[in-house]
């Protein structure tokens, strides 16, 4: 991993998390009813339950909304849960401004243009590999895994490996 990736990652106390292409693999189904269902990656999950035990917050801004959604991030024990969100900056700088966190606090992890945004603003903008063009371009780094196929659990493991405590919360 290259130092300037690690020293980005050690500073870092909230991450954020697009959700399709993200924590999903972008695509939606619709059952006949309308009914919308989401596939989340279980190793996605574990990571961003170790990465909240070390003090990492984690975050959700989301341009859909879906029950599925709330639904994994409750269990999850996420408690910024922003969806339906067309316009993602405003929801940051709320979010950040909550918190108390200065851009260079956190990461945000998106795989479309909508994210740029954000992306351009905080101090790790990450992109899963399957990411867009343009958002892998803008990315200070990208995951080996597409999203929804273990991209989330790379960037907890990052945060948590830079800031020396993936030992511990792997047990």
């Amino acid at each position: 991993m290259r130092e300037d990736i690690l020293t980005r990652a050690r500073a870092i106390r909230l991450v954020i998390f697009d959700v399709d292409g993200v924590l999903t693999d972008g695509r939606l189904y619709f059952d006949a009813n309308g009914q919308e269902y989401k596939a989340f990656h279980s190793r996605d999950g574990h990571g961003l339950v170790m990465l909240q035990r070390t003090g990492v917050q984690a975050a959700i801004i989301t341009g859909r909304y879906c029950e599925a959604v709330r639904v994994r991030m409750a269990g999850l024990g996420i408690t910024h849960v922003h969806q339906g969100c067309q316009e993602k900056a405003p929801v940051y700088t709320q979010l950040k401004d909550l918190l108390d966190l200065p851009d260079q606090a956190v990461a945000y992890v998106g795989d479309d243009v909508v994210d740029l945004p954000v992306m351009r603003c905080v101090g790790l903008a990450v992109a899963p590999a399957d990411a867009h063009p343009l958002v892998a371009r803008e990315a200070h780094w990208q995951t080996p895994s597409p999203g929804g196929r273990g991209a989330g659990r790379e960037v907890c493991d990052l945060i948590m490996e830079a800031q020396g405590t993936l030992a511990a919360a792997c047990g």
